[in-house]
């Protein structure tokens, strides 16, 4: 069984022992707004979400639940979860790996001269994406919650450890554990030791008392306590790179994009490290059990999926987000127009927090349906910036790209990320490849199989898109959209808001 936490939604799918699905059951989640830039969860709310889809999705597929041979946990990475050791409830929301709140004390930590050394440690820039200033802003709100996290009964988590915790049995006996993947995610784990940095907590302001235990992405961390009882929860990862696992990205150079909310590519560089000159986020890969880690380069795209909601819900361009396919294709281009979807700053390789989005190129020749191509193609022209950015960094030319994901059902997207590319893109069958990830993980860790080389054979492709754009038209787009994303920098200034507020 794989449990996939995301952003939105908690689904559980049972897989057999071909990687085939067997069913699957999801669950929408609220979210909550409270203030611009804030973004949060309701983690009680996921938490009775995932109780009641695990078993749904048994029920669904007429089997006993000794039939599960053992549970892996997919996440969204950053978002971070404080909770009560004794009564298992959260201290406040979660806070979402989208929110904005901690970009001021960011920019204080990094004034300090000790900022410099954060990434050879861990292999992230100082941003407010990820945990680490997160926890910080969550214990200095409230002395009392740090002095009590400082004595071990507040409890940090990303989502794979709090729910790690209430499935082995929450205050009583809840295993408290995270995985390389996630724990690589709060800039406070030393990305060669792979465990807690002293030198990180102090400069963070983090007590290593409230701090899960590190392990491997495969291996039994404990079983579950509530019904069904008894399953070995035997994997976890951050959604990304159980993506990346799914995908069955075992060998250095081999690179996924999933396509979703946001969107996320990882390129598997080995079992070294390899530091990013371009904007690119070194980060664990996946390790087996005992076995070496491997490492990967990431580059983060924050708005791909949101862009059409947006065309959907704020503009009311189309009803559904499969509609702008059909838009899209009413026009042959996109009529000089460029979007950039800087909704809360440019992701990588940029990193530039105070951008916002522009739309560029507007004349009055321009219609719906080009306005529709322009957006869908903001996501092409953001994954040409990641390649590039890692084939700069990597030593490893890409040479294919595997995608997944809920846009990849957009044939036009997919054919344009070629176009763009210049390289071939190629959709798996079964496209949601995040659950599959933690459920090859978690199979491997209990000998359902026995070894990677075997997951490859499981994989068969849906769909396979080969560049048709001319060299010189595909350079001359790219000029144009990077001319648009320059506009965006330096439009949210510092200071807070208009005058009067």
């Amino acid at each position: 069984m794989a449990i996939d936490q995301g952003t939105t939604s908690t689904r559980t799918i049972l897989y057999d022992a071909a990687g085939q699905l067997v069913s699957i059951s999801q669950r929408e989640h609220r979210q909550l707004y409270p203030a611009a830039g804030r973004v949060e969860h309701d983690a009680a709310e996921i938490r009775k979400n995932v109780h009641t889809l695990v078993g749904r999705v048994i029920a669904k597929a007429g089997i006993a639940p000794a039939q599960v041979v053992a549970i892996g946990i997919a996440n969204q990475r950053e978002t971070t979860v404080l909770w009560d050791r004794r009564t298992g409830r959260p201290v406040g929301n979660a806070i979402v790996w989208q929110d904005t709140r901690t970009e001021d004390l960011v920019a204080e930590l990094a004034r300090r001269p000790e900022a410099a050394d954060v990434v050879e440690r861990c292999g992230l820039p100082l941003l407010s994406y990820f945990a680490a200033p997160r926890i910080r802003w969550s214990l200095d709100r409230e002395p009392r919650i740090r002095e009590r996290a400082e004595r071990g009964e507040i409890l940090f988590g990303t989502m794979d450890s709090w729910l790690i915790w209430n499935l082995t049995g929450g205050p009583e006996g809840g295993v408290h554990v995270t995985d390389v993947t996630n724990a690589g995610r709060t800039m406070l784990m030393n990305l060669r030791t792979l465990d807690w940095d002293d030198r990180l907590l102090a400069f963070f302001g983090v007590p290593r008392a409230m701090l899960p235990e590190i392990r491997s992405n495969a291996e039994t961390y404990g079983r579950t306590a509530i019904g069904p009882a008894g399953i070995p929860i035997a994997a976890a990862l951050g959604d990304q790179q159980a993506a990346l696992f799914g995908q069955t990205c075992f060998e250095a150079g081999e690179a996924k994009c999933t396509y979703g909310t946001g969107s996320f590519l990882l390129t598997n560089t080995g079992t070294t490290p390899v530091r990013s000159t371009h904007g690119l986020l070194t980060t664990v890969g996946f390790q087996i059990g005992s076995e070496q880690a491997r490492y990967a380069l990431e580059g983060s795209m924050a708005a791909t999926g949101t862009l059409v909601q947006w065309l959907r819900d704020r503009l009311g361009l189309i009803d559904a987000a499969p509609e702008i396919e059909t838009l899209a294709g009413t026009v042959d281009d996109n009529g000089g127009c460029y979007v950039i979807p800087a909704f809360s700053g440019l992701f990588a390789p940029r990193w530039r927090s105070e951008a916002r989005g522009v739309i560029a190129g507007l004349t009055s020749y321009i219609t719906k349906g080009h306005l529709a191509r322009a957006v869908l193609e903001a996501t092409a022209w953001q994954t040409r910036e990641v390649v590039d950015a890692m084939n700069a960094d990597s030593g490893y030319p890409l040479a294919e790209l595997r995608v997944d994901g809920g846009m990849t059902s957009n044939n036009l997207l997919m054919q344009q990320i070629s176009d763009a590319l210049g390289v071939p893109v190629e959709r798996p069958l079964f496209s949601e490849t995040v659950s599959l990830g933690a459920a090859y993980a978690a199979g491997l860790a209990v000998g359902l199989w026995p070894d990677m080389t075997g997951l490859r054979r499981n994989r068969h492709t849906a769909g396979r898109w080969l560049p048709t754009m001319p060299a010189e038209r595909r350079e001359y787009e790219y000029r144009r959209w990077s001319r648009a994303a320059d506009l965006t920098y330096n439009w949210n200034e510092p200071a807070d808001g208009p005058p009067g507020r």
